[in-house]
């Protein structure tokens, strides 16, 4: 039914810096201990993440589970519907009551809860969703009472698409937005680990500013492209270099007027048996730029407007 760990997923506030400053002042670290929420009489303690896709919201909650000391449910809303008449209300208590069977201060994560919490009254609302939500209110009513040590987290993209109650159960609904310029600079770094690069750190920083309105996704779809460039070039050169890798002679794409190029293709090294000596050349910052010039991100300005009106409204920044 849903993804169950021990404190163990490794994911922490490191790297969030300012995105996480508000959540973890504010918010879910102050909530996370039983004890914290007795002494404010039983305060509920849910949280709403929501905003663009590919803001890692679904990251974030696991870092919270992670920095709590919690054991952590996580959970789609697809995971909570059944084709049996009733089957969909008892799976959604199920959760709940898993949660309170854990000894440790639990988390359960509900990912998409658009999907599964919608607003009533629209035509294509079906019965068994109407009583999806009817359970899912009863269930969050007791959270922050008798249920004070459970901490429910939710992500959606559509806020506007949530059911009005179920949104008045989270008393925090937080903004995750896109990467600041900072964020995406470190994000290609991260999303390029310990693969060879010729990146100063300047061209690092042109390269954020270059992303303006991309998502932490948007990125990471970059980098995993870019990494394929090296490949390409090892395929297409046509001159190669000898380059000295760990004590070993190898044999690296180049130019064909870069001294010490030999004429040769990749095939012609395998077949005289030079195959494992053959590297990729380390990714450059023009495999970004070509990558980039066709590359545009997936968040519309009209997208971050609807979520910045929700925020003014309902909601505060993260």
């Amino acid at each position: 039914l849903c993804e169950r760990s021990q404190t163990s997923s490794g994911l922490t506030w490191q790297g969030w810096k300012a995105r996480s400053r508000l959540c973890r002042r504010r918010s879910f670290c102050r909530s996370s201990s039983p004890s914290s929420s007795q002494a404010r009489g039983g305060h509920g303690r849910a949280f709403l993440l929501y905003g663009p896709p590919g803001t890692g919201k679904s990251y974030l909650a696991k870092a919270v589970a992670t920095e709590a000391d919690s054991t952590f449910f996580s959970i789609s809303s697809s995971d909570l519907v059944s084709k049996w008449m009733g089957e969909s209300e008892k799976l959604v208590a199920n959760l709940f009551q898993m949660a309170r069977g854990e000894r440790a201060v639990p988390s359960s994560f509900i990912d998409e809860i658009d999907s599964l919490c919608g607003q009533r009254g629209e035509g294509n609302e079906s019965e068994a969703s109407r009583r999806i939500k009817t359970e899912f209110l009863v269930q969050m009513q007791g959270v922050g009472n008798e249920d004070n040590k459970v901490l429910v987290l939710a992500a959606t993209n559509t806020p506007y698409s949530l059911d009005q109650a179920v949104r008045r159960r989270f008393d925090k609904r937080i903004y995750i937005p896109l990467p600041d310029v900072k964020a995406r600079q470190h994000m290609f770094k991260v999303h390029l680990g310990d693969t060879p690069y010729s990146l100063s750190e300047r061209d690092f920083e042109e390269l954020a500013q270059k992303t303006d309105g991309f998502s932490g996704s948007d990125i990471a779809v970059c980098v995993k492209d870019v990494l394929f460039e090296p490949v390409r070039k090892t395929q297409d050169a046509m001159h190669f270099k000898k380059v000295s890798k760990d004590g070993d002679m190898c044999y690296m794409p180049c130019g064909p007027r870069e001294a010490g190029a030999i004429q040769t293709t990749m095939e012609e090294l395998a077949a005289q048996g030079l195959g494992e000596k053959i590297v990729p050349p380390p990714i450059m910052k023009s495999d970004f730029d070509k990558v980039l010039s066709r590359q545009k991100p997936t968040v519309s300005k009209d997208d971050l407007k609807i979520q910045e009106k929700f925020t003014a409204e309902f909601g505060e920044e993260g």
